[in-house]
């Protein structure tokens, strides 16, 4: 069985099971490896990690909300291509320069570098 088509790693969060996760992807493993007794730990760790680091990605959600002429946008990035954008590099109320292209919304940070995000709201 392949793990990305496995439902137990698929799940939301509101019916997702880590414990119960992990376990099938350790048995899995075992049987993959050949069914190789006395590495149950090593299993359970590498399923543990696949398992973890699939959620964790899944789940993660950053974004920025900019209002432009009395619309809200909500803009999502992916932190590691980010250039270093923390949140709190703008203060409420701060002037923004903003570009918008389709469903892609372009902010210039102080920095002068510019964070791409994609629209996934907008509000009034």
């Amino acid at each position: 069985m392949k793990t990305p088509d496995n439902p137990a790693l698929n799940a939301s969060v509101s019916t997702f099971d880590l414990h119960d996760a992990i376990r099938q992807r350790a048995e899995e493993i075992y049987f993959e490896s050949g069914g190789i007794p006395g590495r149950d730990l090593e299993n359970w760790a590498q399923a543990e990690r696949e398992v973890r680091s699939r959620h964790d990605f899944k789940e993660r959600r950053t974004a920025i909300v900019v209002k432009v002429q009395g619309v809200k946008y909500v803009g999502e990035y992916q932190p590691d291509s980010a250039e270093g954008y923390v949140p709190g590099e703008f203060s409420a109320g701060d002037g923004v320069p903003v570009v918008i292209e389709g469903d892609r919304m372009l902010v210039r940070r102080p920095n002068g570098r510019v964070l791409e995000t994609r629209i996934v709201k907008t509000i009034g």
